[in-house]
């Protein structure tokens, strides 16, 4: 049986809200500052640079930096921002999509297994937080599946990992749990703690499922996880 790890419903830790502000704004800028570099790199390549070869090289490198410096930002947009007014919904479909493009490498492939329907937008900031946290489940590629139902006002969610050299990392099912083992939240955890607190604004139970061949993320309305565990 694959040990499961529950996080805790209530936080018992808090985050001073600027503090939450300035960690988050450090995550997204950890983000994009290594292809906006490259895109300063190539820039100054041009610059300098007669021969074609290289000219070429630097034309490709900015090309190649620029659509990753703007398939992050708008995952961000989407996972950390506003992303419309208080109450909005967001089209499933664009976080599809914004996923696809933050994902799309030769080493890790992205099955979305969902309808495309409005749900409310903490829902699917919880969606694409939950895929940063699988991603970083599989630092060699894999597959990461993504698994959303909705019926009846219960939702779950499943991110479903498989990959070589799986890993969780052990502190990111404290920080989820609003229990960071030092008592602190640096900028490397935020984005764990960040998904905790998005679970339960949500009213959902969120908690890990770990194998030898697969790891999973998981989240579910509470009346439905009471249900599920009643049965």
């Amino acid at each position: 049986m694959a040990p499961i790890i529950r996080m805790a419903q209530m936080s018992i830790f808090a985050l001073d809200p600027l503090d939450l502000a300035a960690l988050l704004c450090s995550r997204v800028c950890h983000d994009v500052i290594s292809p906006v570099g490259a895109i300063v790199n190539g820039l100054e390549v041009l610059e300098d640079e007669t021969d074609p070869e290289m000219r070429n090289f630097a034309l490709e490198l900015i090309k190649k930096s620029a659509n990753t410096a703007s398939a992050r930002l708008q995952f961000c947009r989407l996972a950390f921002g506003a992303a419309g007014s208080a109450g909005a919904s967001i089209d499933t479909g664009d976080a599809e999509k914004v996923a696809r493009n933050l994902f799309v490498d030769d080493r890790t492939r992205l099955e979305w297994n969902a309808a495309r329907v409005l749900m409310p937008k903490n829902k699917v900031k919880l969606v694409l937080n939950m895929c940063l946290i699988a991603a970083a489940t599989i630092p060699r590629g894999g597959v990461i599946t993504v698994t959303i139902t909705d019926a009846e006002g219960h939702t779950e969610i499943l991110v479903h990992t498989k990959g070589s050299h799986l890993r969780l990392a052990d502190h990111v099912p404290a920080l989820m749990a609003g229990e960071p083992h030092s008592e602190n939240v640096d900028a490397h955890g935020v984005q764990a703690f960040y998904t905790g607190l998005i679970a339960r604004e949500c009213a959902m139970d969120i908690h890990a499922q770990i194998a030898s061949d697969f790891i999973e993320v998981s989240a579910r309305t509470m009346a439905a996880q009471a249900a599920q565990a009643a049965e």
